[in-house]
């Protein structure tokens, strides 16, 4: 054990926070709404992550709860409700109405806005985030006592006791190595292909989502205001930013879209230019010891999908209420549900995600057969009732207690 002298404060909570992005924020106000006190910390600044745009689908079910917990209502003033989304193959658009299919829609609202509402409302509610943090450390996780230490924005040195530890601290997660290499399982599967993604100053120039496959390869049209827009396109995962003028990356996405409907992207200036790696992630156990994963730090899904921030925010919906159990009655035994509940639907995303992907992208290699098969495939999703529902179903999210 560490010196406790080496430190300038020690302060104890039932549950210490790492990471203080969405899910981070999310689990810290659900417990807070059961009068349990935590303290989230995080390496990032809170301007960082303000200013990071991040874009965002929400499943009606996560849409409701940022309101029905009372984080904030902006969501219905500055969201905006998609109904269903646009398929693009063969030169013709097919939509899907997740409305009239399952009786459910998703909300269009920024990561970035999400967590800006989190964070107002743990001010709100006088919760304890500490942002801009250094040379964090989790210690004794497979005891009783677990403990946080970091280094503050002004070089002073603080202790966190805590009955239970949370790491939500992203994809790169320190956290997650805390579990003996031994004792973990990684599951990972690499793409050999990535998104270039662009924002752009226009007007929308589709009310919902577009998803495009064509000869030329897969674009994404999305939305982030009526004024700003985000789309993507399929790149090699090496694709240099630098490569791709304006010009030439308006004639591939209008390439990408075009149809016998005349359908053409409204253009603008591009002031944002990123490629995106993705893959698929899953380490498991989410818990050891006294301390438990969530969102990123345990699992990763493509973003073809919209899967990755609702997985992260019902991940904590999910903690949220078995730690309540485990810090009453119940104990640390309490915790054995959270796994299995958790990835019960980490895995169901984890197939929508790479089906989603598989049926849009093509493949490096691909030949005319299989360019043709994925037609038939998409085809087959849009031209027959139990296709459409079963991807409006899967889109919209699954019903939380589905997991339990």
């Amino acid at each position: 054990m560490a010196d406790a002298a080496a430190v300038d404060t020690v302060t104890s909570v039932p549950v210490a926070i790492v990471g203080a992005g969405p899910a981070g924020l999310m689990l810290a106000h659900l417990l807070g709404r059961a009068g349990i006190e935590s303290i989230a910390i995080d390496t990032r600044t809170r301007h960082e992550i303000e200013t990071t745009q991040r874009a965002g689908i929400l499943e009606a079910d996560v849409a409701r709860d940022l309101v029905e917990t009372g984080v904030s209502d902006r969501i219905l003033r500055d969201g905006d409700e998609h109904e269903g989304i646009e398929l693009r193959f063969g030169g013709r658009p097919y939509r899907i109405d997740f409305k009239e299919l399952v009786g459910e829609s998703v909300w269009l609202y920024p990561q970035t806005d999400v967590f800006i509402d989190l964070a107002a409302a743990r001010d709100r509610d006088g919760g304890t985030v500490h942002f801009g943090v250094r040379d964090t450390e989790v210690l004794d996780v497979t005891s009783e006592q677990p403990r946080v230490r970091y280094t503050a924005p002004d070089g002073t040195r603080h202790e966190i006791r805590a009955r239970y530890v949370v790491g939500a601290d992203g994809s790169r997660s320190m956290c997650r190595g805390l579990v003996p290499e031994d004792r973990r399982v990684r599951y990972t599967k690499e793409y050999p292909f990535a998104w270039f993604g662009i924002m752009t100053e226009a007007p929308a120039s589709a009310p919902e989502l577009v998803y495009a496959c064509s000869e030329h390869g897969f674009a994404l049209i999305s939305q982030r205001t009526e004024t700003v827009q985000r789309m993507y396109f399929q790149c090699d995962p090496d694709e240099p930013v630098d490569a791709w003028s304006d010009d030439r990356i308006w004639a591939t996405l209008q390439a990408r879209v075009a149809g016998e409907d005349g359908f053409r992207l409204t253009e603008g200036p591009i002031f944002e230019k990123t490629v995106l790696r993705f893959r698929s992630f899953v380490q498991e156990p989410m818990r050891w010891g006294s301390m438990v994963l969530a969102g990123d730090a345990a699992h990763t899904v493509p973003p073809t999908g919209a899967r990755g921030l609702n997985l992260a925010l019902h991940d904590v919906k999910v903690l949220a209420d078995v730690l309540l159990r485990a810090l009453g009655g119940e104990g640390a035994g309490a915790l054995e549900d959270y796994q299995s509940r958790a990835l019960q639907r980490v895995w169901r995303a984890q197939n929508f995600s790479y089906w989603m992907t598989r049926l849009l992208h093509t493949a490096p290699g691909g030949t005319p057969f299989d360019f043709r098969r994925q037609l038939g495939e998409l085809d087959n999703v849009v031209g027959t009732r139990a296709g459409r529902g079963y991807l409006a179903e899967q889109y919209t999210g699954w019903p939380t207690r589905t997991s339990a």
